[in-house]
């Protein structure tokens, strides 16, 4: 938002998903295989060799690196959420789970291929981040920042959910990943090392999985708060109003911001 400071994230970003964790499992959606194919290939990530996944929370992009034969060493903050990653991938022998943030993430230096983080950049402290992922990165590791950039004006139930969010959502404007703007990559990244690339994406859900995706996310209000009874009425008003055989669709577009840092 203009005049906010964003470099640094909010006081509470590694505590505000805790009651969440249930529903971030069942709920939230994966990243396209063609994304993970991709850097994979360009980052020559051939078996065995080291993804930090930062900010992995419950295992969904892990476990895609790992699918692809790399090893992934997932640091994250949150007990929870860590600990629902480590249930999820119980049965990976290529993952390590760390107690760690992006700005500290105790991995050795020189150490990682490539860092990795979905859905996470826009709470870290950036030019901390940046500084920490230098350092543990092998020389020319790759750095990719990806989110599920979900659609919200191209079908009415779209819309409709974004006005939802927007109306009910306890800081949604403040946190929204789509604050960044491009000098932040420029100034991440260093001004042309790096591009952008977009896959499609999509959940198709009843009315529990709706629900469930919107309460996996950090700006639904609490169960005690006096917006969360409006919300989750308007929620089901909009579902009936614009649901298909039972289903809606969300619809995103996986966004992935990738290069090298420059020193």
């Amino acid at each position: 938002m203009a005049g906010m400071d964003r470099s640094k994230p909010p006081e509470d970003s590694a505590a505000r998903f805790s009651s969440r964790v249930a529903d971030y499992v069942r709920y939230r959606p994966s990243y396209p295989v063609r994304m993970v194919q991709d850097l994979v290939a360009e980052r020559r990530l051939s078996a065995g060799q080291a993804v930090a996944d930062v900010g992995s929370g419950t295992g969904l992009l892990s476990r895609l690196f790992l699918s692809a034969g790399c090893r992934v060493f997932g640091v994250e903050p949150n007990r929870e959420m860590r600990l629902a990653g480590e249930a999820e991938l119980a049965g990976s022998p290529g993952f390590t789970s760390i107690d760690g943030t992006a700005e500290a993430t105790t991995l050795l230096p020189d150490s990682m291929n490539c860092v990795v983080a979905g859905q996470a950049f826009h709470w870290f402290d950036r030019d901390l981040a940046r500084q920490e992922f230098g350092r543990v990165l092998v020389p020319g590791g790759g750095v990719a920042l990806i989110w599920n950039d979900r659609e919200y004006d191209s079908t009415r139930f779209l819309r409709g959910y974004e006005a939802l969010l927007q109306e009910f959502g306890t800081d949604y404007g403040k946190v929204n990943h789509r604050n960044l703007q491009p000098d932040v990559f420029d100034r991440f990244f260093g001004a042309g090392n790096y591009e952008e690339r977009s896959y499609t994406n999509k959940q198709r859900l009843d009315y529990p999985g709706l629900e469930g995706r919107l309460l996996s996310s950090s700006y639904t209000p609490a169960p005690d708060h006096p917006a969360r009874s409006g919300m989750m009425e308007r929620l089901r008003q909009l579902f009936q109003e614009t649901e298909k055989d039972g289903l809606v669709e969300i619809l995103y577009r996986t966004r992935v911001w990738v290069g090298t840092l420059n020193a």
